[in-house]
C-alpha cells in the first residue's frame, strides 16, 4: 500500500465539538442498526470523526477495536469519497461485529448517503456463463401436436 495514502494526518480529522455540533445539524444522516453516518458536504477534502461511547462497549480496548476498523475503512477510501465532514456514530450491535461487517456497513451508508460512486456491474455477462438460448440454435420447424393446426394429414389419425 502507498504510504501516502495510508496516512491519517490531522488534517483528515474532525476534532473540534463545534465541528461534530455542525455536522450532525446541518448533515445528510443514513444508518443501519450498527452504524449511522452523518455527511456534511464542504469544499475541503474529506475528513472523519468517531463517536464511540461507553454504551457500545463498555471496555476501552472494545471501542478502540471499532474506531480502529473504521479509520482503516475511511483511510483506504478517503481518496474516492466526496469532500466533506463524515461522523460515524457506533451503535451497540457494533460492539460484536468483525471487521469486514464493520466495513460492509460503513461503505453501504457511504453509497447510499451518495458520497462513495456505486461499483458498476458489468453490462454484459462473462463468456461461458450461460448456454444460449434453444430457439437461437435451431431453425424454427412447424409445430405438430394435439389442438395444432398441421399443413396435411395426420399421420395417426385412420
Amino acid at each position: 500500500m502507498n504510504p501516502v495514502t495510508s496516512r491519517f494526518p490531522r488534517t483528515a480529522r474532525v476534532r473540534a465539538r463545534a465541528d461534530f455540533d455542525r455536522i450532525f445539524e446541518h448533515g445528510r444522516r443514513q444508518a443501519t442498526p450498527r452504524l449511522a453516518v452523518h455527511w456534511h458536504a464542504t469544499d475541503t477534502p474529506a475528513r472523519l470523526g468517531l463517536a464511540v461511547s461507553r454504551k457500545v462497549d463498555p471496555r476501552a480496548v472494545g471501542r478502540n477495536r471499532i474506531k480502529r476498523s473504521l479509520r482503516d475503512v475511511f483511510r483506504r477510501h478517503r481518496t474516492a469519497l466526496a469532500a466533506g465532514d463524515y461522523v460515524v456514530v457506533a451503535r451497540a450491535t457494533a460492539r460484536a461485529a468483525t471487521h469486514e461487517q464493520l466495513e460492509r456497513h460503513f461503505l453501504d451508508l457511504l453509497r447510499r448517503l451518495g458520497a462513495l460512486p456505486v461499483v458498476a456491474l458489468p453490462l454484459t455477462p462473462a463468456p461461458g456463463t450461460m448456454p444460449p438460448a434453444p430457439d437461437a440454435l435451431a431453425p424454427s420447424a412447424p409445430a405438430t401436436g394435439a389442438g395444432l393446426a398441421s399443413n396435411g394429414p395426420d399421420p395417426t389419425s385412420p
